[in-house]
């Protein structure tokens, strides 16, 4: 090609960024109209996760390409956080410590325009949202090798907390190395126990020896390496970079696909976005067919279950509670229909919310 071909081509670009650049500013201008209208009705929210999620819905639709569509949404996604952020940017507390998994998740949902919070257990998040002191909290809730996690779902038997969101996340271990790390003298690997589970074949192969040390959380893991000499530590990429961390070996999970589901947990109602799911809590008579029971008007609606767990009950011996996700919304009339006929047979239904289903 040219040079004279090649200099067209570069002021195209430079007159496309400066169309871009004027486009960008008009849509944060009138964002920041939006916040003006809103600042007159005190009770309104200013963060909308229905009207983001049909906004990325309908991005993806809209898109010819060259741009993959979840490039699109990601573009936009950041847009709109930023947009946002010119009133005040939102607060987000995060299960940390910083480097974690949650912080990329949430970060992956919000935006890098949010200040995220790093707070040591999953009850600490629950316990900032319900007090007002953030918008949204971040907690895993599934792994789809390692199923759910407990403690979150124990945390929502004791609140009055609504799921706003979830995020899906692909989970990719690295082995790290840190500052002091002598190659040759490691003895010991540093991760979260779930980590450990999913990475359980690759060190049976290539690091059998070494001790392996559980910690709170793969962020943990990393921070401990910058002072010692003789670990490693398994975490992810944004933990690598954060704590200045050497990539050893990437990859290490024994699953290529392992993801983990985490939820956004608030206070307010989501309104319905055209593609939602639901969360439920389900607890039933200490009696035979009790599973039966509650899946029954799921099947009878026509409703879509995505996971039903089970959980010991706090009020009684041998009595559980089920935890339950659906397709829908819960003002969908097959939905309303399930859950009216869940109340009349159950001892409690609580509904922990519907929300948009992950669009990026």
């Amino acid at each position: 090609m040219a040079d004279s071909d090649l200099a067209q081509l570069r002021q195209q670009i430079d007159s496309i960024d400066e169309q871009l650049l004027e486009l960008l500013n008009q849509r944060a201008a009138v964002a920041l109209d939006v916040g003006k209208v809103k600042e007159s009705d005190p009770n309104a929210i200013f963060f909308r996760p229905e009207r983001e999620a049909q906004v990325l819905r309908k991005v993806k639709e809209l898109n010819k390409g060259p741009l993959d569509g979840e490039t699109v949404a990601r573009l936009f996604r950041e847009i709109m956080s930023a947009c946002l952020a010119l009133e005040e940017p939102m607060k987000i507390a995060f299960l940390g410590p910083e480097g974690t998994f949650t912080q990329q998740a949430a970060l992956k949902h919000f935006g890098q325009s949010v200040k995220t919070l790093s707070l040591g257990t999953i009850d600490d998040v629950f316990r900032e949202v319900a007090s007002g002191a953030v918008n949204y909290g971040v907690v895993p809730v599934e792994n789809s090798t390692e199923g759910v996690v407990n403690h979150t779902l124990d945390s929502f038997m004791d609140t009055s907390l609504k799921i706003c969101g979830e995020v899906d996340l692909r989970i990719h271990h690295h082995l790290l190395s840190g500052p002091q790390t002598r190659e040759e003298s490691i003895t010991r690997v540093y991760a979260h126990q779930q980590t450990f589970a999913q990475c359980r074949k690759w060190l049976d192969a290539h690091m059998p020896h070494l001790e392996r040390v559980a910690v709170s959380s793969n962020g943990e893991a990393a921070k401990r390496l910058r002072d010692e000499w003789n670990a490693v530590a398994i975490a992810g990429e944004m933990a690598a970079e954060l704590y200045g961390l050497k990539i050893l070996r990437e990859k290490i999970e024994d699953w290529p696909d392992n993801t983990t589901r985490f939820i956004i947990i608030g206070r307010e109602d989501v309104a319905p976005s055209g593609k939602d799911k639901t969360s439920m809590l389900v607890r039933m008579k200490n009696q035979p067919g009790a599973l039966y029971h509650v899946l029954k008007p799921f099947n009878d609606n026509g409703v879509d279950l995505t996971r039903v767990e089970s959980r010991p009950s706090r009020s009684g011996n041998w009595s559980y509670v089920f935890f339950i996700d659906c397709l829908g919304h819960q003002q969908d009339e097959a939905l309303a229909k399930v859950i009216q006929e869940l109340q009349q047979q159950a001892l409690d239904v609580r509904l922990l919310g519907s929300y948009p289903v992950a669009e990026i």
